[in-house]
């Protein structure tokens, strides 16, 4: 019997035997959006030893509410499956926390020099001041040229690092330079850029793997330090309603950290885990792989239980960069537009460059996914740009013509800019696009960042998740943390509106392009059934059906009924994970 018989004949069994005793916890009088095949919305729902037992209407719960069930009169509130992240950096995240944040903000040259000298005014230690989240593409004005010597006029002796909230950039100061020793001859490592200016000189600023020079000299977390950023990653996912996720990008120490949580009882979300495959300093697809299925052994904790555990099932490959200025190191069919005129009378031409060589090699990426097809891992592959994209479908679809292959559920992150020829691909490949709807925005990363270097005609076609919808792909959801603070329903309120938030100034107010929104039943779905896909988990989690996992989650208003810019205001009133309630806000009482 396969899987999914089985999951039926688990269904059946339970229903049958729903009346045998009471249940623990039971829903009454709600709006229960199950996201099961038809969508439908029942009024009550009843939990025993972690599952469902029951998803109906009220007549029919009264069976199974005994002297000690715990009732709950939703009151007419809407309960839906706990949200599922499917590309998130949770101990990034955390960790962030605990550094000197520039908080995504929009800032001035002198707004970022005054926010970080008061970090070190605040904070006298010696050795690297480390600064997150800086809006790289926000800074003002636009096109603003941002090198080391913004940071070498602070007041400090200090190396500075600032890490772009987007991950894939970092600027030093002078100090920082020369203890990477970064000189005139360094050469560009493999998928990165040390950024130089007309002498040749370093500029401060690293691109994706060249920011290694400088990362690899940061003191690691101490085990207190790591431990501290899951508490902190777990608590924030609690209150967003986030019951499983998808670490995109991990390592020991972090798979370490959550270990020692699970342990004490205090995992309070289904954990999966992405390691890295780099296939630098001589490493092949085989020894890569290897490696991974080392620290799947150590780490991963067998088949899903009713309590959270944590699993180590997939492989992150990066294809790419980022697509906007000032990186350009997502990988383009066509290169990059620069202007050839005047900022007066600007004239915006092919340039000389389509981005960088992609990350992996044609034969590469073919080799590795085949070892990983081998070794039951499922690929999470970085694909910003379009030429990146196709790459990796292209890939894809010879590795499906092998026994292994058939059987990998690979998923694409990120699919900021997709050729058209290629969208109907996902679907016949079964390749997800995992997106992170709140980049859907205009923006200054998404407009000032963009448009001009795309041309009108790409620059219709970016964030295409109406369109890859429309497609046939199974759309799944990814905050992609802390790259943009975690806020699932505003992500929610931009993949059906396409709009920014009312704050954003009068700049980028208005649409993101022409294309759609997304259809609300297909954005909740992208973040709860189909983000569930990629992790093998839709037969346990992602619907409210008998049988499954009791992993739910109470919202304040409906989300089908409110309008479309109130989404993005929606509060969790309560996080159940395996019918164990994680948090209850004072809204629920």
């Amino acid at each position: 019997m396969n899987r999914i018989g089985l999951f039926a004949a688990l269904a059946l069994s339970l229903s049958a035997h729903a009346a045998d005793k009471p249940a623990d916890t039971v829903y009454r009088n709600g709006y229960i959006y199950t996201v099961d095949a038809r969508d439908s919305v029942q009024q009550a729902l009843a939990v025993r030893g972690g599952r469902i037992v029951y998803v109906g209407d009220n007549a029919g719960v009264k069976a199974l509410t005994g002297k000690k069930t715990e009732v709950i009169d939703l009151q007419g509130r809407m309960l839906m499956p706990g949200l599922i992240d499917g590309h998130m950096h949770p101990q990034s995240g955390g960790s962030r926390l605990l550094n000197c944040s520039l908080n995504y903000e929009s800032l001035t040259v002198a707004q970022f020099q005054s926010r970080i000298q008061a970090c070190l005014d605040n904070d006298k230690k010696s050795g690297w001041l480390i600064v997150v989240n800086w809006f790289q593409q926000g800074m003002q004005p636009d096109g603003v040229e941002t090198t080391a010597a913004m940071l070498d006029a602070l007041k400090t002796e200090r190396p500075i690092i600032v890490r772009s909230s987007f991950g894939h950039s970092a600027l030093l100061n002078s100090k920082g330079i020369r203890l990477a020793k970064i000189e005139r001859d360094t050469p560009n490592p493999p998928g990165g850029i040390i950024t130089r200016d007309a002498q040749g000189n370093a500029t401060g600023l690293l691109e994706d793997a060249a920011q290694d020079l400088a990362m690899n000299l940061l003191p690691p977390l101490t085990v207190a330090e790591n431990l501290a950023a899951s508490k902190a990653a777990l608590a924030a996912m609690r209150q967003q309603g986030i019951t499983t996720f998808l670490d995109a990008y991990t390592d020991p120490e972090t798979m370490t950290a959550f270990t020692d949580l699970q342990k004490q009882g205090k995992l309070t979300a289904r954990a999966h885990f992405a390691v890295l495959i780099d296939l630098d300093k001589g490493a092949t697809p085989q020894s890569a792989v290897a490696d991974l299925l080392k620290q799947q052994k150590q780490f991963d904790q067998g088949p899903t239980k009713v309590a959270p555990s944590m699993q180590v099932r997939h492989a992150k490959l990066f294809m790419d960069g980022v697509i906007s200025a000032p990186a350009f190191t997502g990988a383009m069919i066509e290169p990059y537009l620069v202007n050839k005129g005047t900022p007066e009378k600007p004239d915006w031409q092919p340039g000389p460059h389509n981005g960088p060589a992609s990350y992996f090699s044609a034969e590469s990426l073919r080799a590795t996914l085949k070892e990983l097809a081998r070794a039951h891992i499922d690929p999470h592959v970085h694909v910003d740009g379009d030429r990146a994209v196709r790459e990796t479908l292209d890939a894809i679809e010879d590795v499906r013509a092998t026994p292994e292959g058939k059987r990998m559920r690979p998923a694409l992150a990120h699919d900021e800019i997709v050729a058209p020829e290629d969208y109907a691909r996902f679907a016949r490949l079964d390749v997800t696009p995992v997106l992170s709807f709140q980049w859907a925005k205009p923006a200054p990363d998404t407009v000032g960042a963009l448009k001009d270097y795309m041309g009108p005609k790409r620059y219709a076609l970016v964030e295409p998740q109406a369109l890859l919808l429309d497609a046939g792909a199974r759309i799944a959801y990814g905050s992609d943390w802390p790259v943009d603070p975690l806020d699932e329903w505003f992500a929610l309120k931009v993949g059906v509106t396409r709009t920014a938030a009312p704050s954003a100034g009068k700049e980028y107010q208005g649409r993101l392009t022409d294309q759609p929104g997304l259809p609300r039943a297909a954005a909740l779905r992208a973040i709860t059934l189909n983000a569930a896909y990629t992790l093998r988990q839709e037969t346990l989690t992602g619907s409210l059906e008998v049988g499954k996992l009791a992993d739910l989650i109470v919202l304040d208003r409906n989300f089908f009924t409110i309008p479309a810019e109130d989404i993005a205001n929606i509060k969790v009133l309560q996080t159940m994970v395996g019918g164990k309630i994680v948090y209850q806000s004072k809204g629920m009482r």
